[in-house]
């Protein structure tokens, strides 16, 4: 089993109390049609477990088998400079059919954020470094597809269905109560 080698920390896009009993990582690519699927999962997840669970995305876009993960994600970054990154997220994941430039002015449109600032970040690469950081940060963890997860820093190899997830986050969670 696979162990997160980068810890999570303050660079990381993370959603829920750090003191959460639960962290639940997630490599993904918002082109991918299976991290697609885990979207809603994950947001029923989150709604189960509340304050108990954190999560934690992180970019591991497939560029060469998904053309519009790169600039999804830079759109995403993008966002987070304004403090907006699960709005641009959830947008992104819930709407992945529209993916292209001009869905990507829509939404900085949506968020009341510049369409010229965003042209101008995706010409320039402004968020490639961040992007790649985070890509190599999940191979050195042993993510080879998209969506990986970790649950306090153990990879999750399990099914990406709702009750074996909850099954084991769950677990963490039981856990923690207990060593309390």
């Amino acid at each position: 089993m696979s162990h997160l080698k980068i810890p999570v920390n303050s660079h990381d896009h993370s959603l829920g109390a750090d003191t959460a009993k639960v962290t639940l990582v997630e490599y993904g690519d918002y082109q991918c049609p299976y991290c697609g699927a885990a979207h809603p999962l994950v947001k029923r997840l989150q709604s189960l477990l509340g304050d108990e669970l954190r999560l934690v995305f992180r970019n591991f876009p497939l560029a060469e088998m998904h053309p519009q993960a790169m600039a999804a994600a830079m759109t995403a970054e993008f966002a987070a400079t304004h403090g907006q990154f699960w709005q641009a997220h959830d947008a992104l994941f819930e709407n992945q059919s529209r993916l292209g430039a001009k869905f990507y002015e829509q939404l900085v449109g949506r968020l009341a954020l510049s369409k010229q600032e965003l042209q101008a970040a995706l010409e320039a690469g402004t968020y490639v470094e961040r992007i790649k950081a985070d890509f190599n940060g999940g191979v050195r963890s042993g993510v080879n597809g998209t969506p990986t997860f970790f649950i306090n820093g153990q990879r999750y190899d399990g099914p990406l269905e709702f009750d074996a997830m909850a099954e084991a986050l769950s677990a963490v969670v039981t856990d923690a109560r207990m060593t309390k």
